[in-house]
């Protein structure tokens, strides 16, 4: 792999400058083309999924109630059971068929993203062309902390929106205040504390989802590259051919593993964004029959968070 020449096993996730002004300032980066073409891929293969789903022509009989394509079946799979099993006991029907597209939507693309970035397409372009060499597509673009702070900002307009749609302006503030809104007034002074807690708690929901996602990508590929290195660096300190032959094997047998771990970390980091988005978006909402709920669950939720987190 190109990146033994510098010894750092970082530098393969970094993103690559393209183009940059004359102060050095990015302009297109490596990054940058790579979202545009993941989600060219995306919307493309979320399309053809659609028409599958679709119901066909009554010309095909019971044939057109059944989706098409093995990959359009597990798409459907995927989405029934996250809809069913995940968000609806958590958001409620109704919250659940209102937000399911975003939710759906920043699930897939977090995944084709981490997918592709399983790809070492920068890797091996210079390990054929040299080091030296650039391409303009590849990188796990969920490794980098403008990503995954950009979804996650969206996530956090989203729950705020959410917020106002579902308790109004005095029961968002009651939210931020902890209730105290409603207290005496001369209980008012003591939301000089409350409030700027739980402005920080508002925070920090988006700041863990980004933090989260960018710390799983960047360290499962930097894993992989310390690993692929051990080989490289045996034969850097002299070891002989036997022990650089069995230092490569079991490091390249680890990195395999750490390969199978890597896609499983892919679903798993998609799947976690998603699900705290709505489950942040629950802590915003009423908590009677209509939505499923009840107050005394809002610590469950907390609860789930924190051991998902």
């Amino acid at each position: 792999m190109y990146f033994l020449a510098s010894g750092d096993p970082t530098e393969h996730v970094k993103d690559v400058v393209l183009w940059a002004t004359a102060d050095g300032t990015p302009l297109l980066t490596m990054h940058m083309v790579t979202i545009v073409v993941v989600t060219a891929v995306f919307v493309l293969a979320m399309m053809k999924v659609a028409k599958s789903i679709a119901t066909g022509p009554e010309s095909d009989g019971n044939e057109r109630y059944i989706t098409k394509g093995r990959f359009s079946q597990m798409i459907e799979t995927m989405v029934i059971y996250l809809r069913d099993e995940m968000l609806e006991p958590v958001l409620g029907k109704a919250n659940t068929k209102r937000y399911l597209p975003y939710l759906m939507t920043v699930f897939f693309f977090i995944l084709f993203n981490n997918l592709v970035g399983l790809i070492p397409i920068l890797d091996m372009t210079r390990l054929v062309f040299g080091r030296d060499t650039t391409t303009w597509f590849g990188g796990t673009a969920t490794a980098n902390i403008m990503v995954t702070g950009a979804l996650a900002s969206l996530s956090f307009l989203l729950i705020q929106i959410h917020g106002f749609r579902e308790l109004g302006f005095k029961g968002w503030a009651a939210h931020l205040t902890g209730g105290l809104i409603d207290e005496p007034w001369y209980i008012w002074p003591v939301m000089l504390i409350v409030v700027p807690v739980e402005l920080v708690g508002h925070l920090i929901k988006p700041m863990a989802l980004a933090i989260r996602l960018f710390a799983n990508m960047v360290a499962g590929h930097t894993l992989m590259a310390v690993l692929l290195g051990f080989g490289a660096a045996a034969a850097k300190g002299g070891s002989g051919v036997f022990g650089i032959g069995a230092i490569t094997l079991v490091s390249g047998v680890a990195a395999v593993l750490v390969t199978f771990l890597e896609l499983f970390v892919a679903f798993l980091q998609a799947f976690i964004f998603m699900f705290l988005t709505a489950v942040f978006m629950s802590l915003l909402s009423y908590h009677d029959e209509d939505h499923e709920h009840e107050h005394d669950e809002e610590p469950a939720l907390e609860a789930a968070a924190g051991s998902i987190g």
